[in-house]
């Protein structure tokens, strides 16, 4: 072996030693920084909302010629509150109703567990009964408590990131001018920057029609099956459409569950289960595919898997942000040479865009 072909396998081990312990690194600082990173990562989220929003009122000439940007920020960040706050108290009603009924409920799943039981010849009701009896509602009611002051003060802390941002916003560009003197280098960062709003903007925007159509259905078949809080239960499907794969799964069995407890009857379960997984299986392997396309240039994969990581980094939250977080993480990669093979590595057919000319890379790996 000669000594360039030993100096080259020196390099590459070097590189991926280094990879490695940054990555483990990164992922020790993820863990344990998550009650300081989620909030300014949701809060970065809402600027691309934010952003988006005010792009679409420039498409209003009034708006566009006779209110500034910053003012227009602010229109985008009011429609923004008021959605937050009347999901906020729709789902506040919503709880509030079926807290009404909890005794009938628990009542309910026992019927039908016994119910289950002659199909099953098991015992499975006492045990279910054994179950509900012992659970200490006191603690289990001082624990939302809880997490609802902890999302308060999420909520505060995303709100003071959100305002630093937008106001930062005007004042990047004279930094990104001190950071890089050299115009061709400002022109290329401006440009990866662009690319990422681009098509992280474009994924929180057809998610979100895709989430909204699939919670609109589902809307209107619990609607049609008298489920208590349908709409309750179309907003849980709309937000864990956002999680790939397991979400849809997720949303489809709840409602499903909610009709056994509401009816203490089993068919009830099956209704729900066709025919809201009939509309997710139709809006996630026919719709969303067709109003995607291949346009993140993400590997199925790749998606499983940052799932799955970043469901073990931050939970339900980091399963939320995973597509969009590994959409940058490829945005960044492509554009810098020596870690170009991990942005090869993720995407969906091992290529990438070439930043010169935009051509498409066939390089494979």
């Amino acid at each position: 072996m000669s000594s360039e072909n030993v100096n080259n396998t020196d390099t590459n081990l070097s590189k991926a030693a280094y990879l490695l312990i940054i990555f483990v690194a990164t992922t020790v600082i993820l863990v344990y920084s998550e009650e300081y990173m989620i909030p300014f990562i949701i809060a970065l989220f809402l600027w691309f909302i934010i952003h988006e929003l005010r792009e679409n009122l420039q498409m209003i000439p009034f708006i566009r010629d006779r209110f500034p940007i910053w003012f227009q920020s602010l229109i985008a960040f009011a429609i923004i509150n008021v959605v937050i706050f009347l999901i906020a108290d729709m789902i506040y009603v919503n709880l509030s109703y079926l807290s009404e009924s909890l005794e009938l409920y628990e009542s309910n799943i026992l019927l039908a567990m016994s119910k289950l039981d002659v199909l099953v010849g098991m015992n499975l009701s006492s045990q279910a009964s054994s179950y509900f009896s012992g659970i200490d509602y006191n603690k289990l009611i001082g624990s939302f408590i809880d997490t609802a002051t902890v999302l308060f003060g999420d909520g505060f802390l995303i709100l003071i990131y959100v305002i630093f941002l937008l106001v930062e916003e005007n004042i990047f560009p004279l930094k990104l001018k001190a950071f890089y003197p050299d115009r061709k280098k400002q022109v290329e960062v401006s440009k990866l920057f662009r690319k990422m709003d681009k098509n992280i903007g474009q994924y929180l925007r057809l998610k979100t029609l895709v989430s909204f159509i699939t919670g609109l259905l589902s809307y209107i078949v619990l609607l049609a099956f008298g489920i208590d809080a349908p709409l309750f239960w179309a907003l849980i499907i709309f937000v864990l459409n956002f999680i790939p794969t397991v979400g849809s799964l997720i949303a489809t069995f709840f409602p499903a569950i909610f009709a056994v407890l509401q009816f203490g009857e089993l068919a009830p379960f099956i209704y729900v289960m066709l025919s809201v997984g009939i509309i997710q299986v139709v809006v996630g392997n026919i719709i969303e595919p067709k109003l995607m396309g291949n346009s993140l240039n993400l590997s199925s994969l790749v998606v499983i898997l940052s799932l799955t990581i970043w469901g073990g980094i931050w939970g339900v939250m980091g399963m939320m942000l995973s597509v969009p977080i590994t959409v940058m993480i490829i945005v960044i990669f492509e554009e810098i040479p020596s870690l170009k093979f991990i942005a090869i590595a993720l995407s969906e057919k091992g290529e990438i865009k070439d930043k010169k000319n935009g051509a498409i890379s066939n390089t494979k790996v």
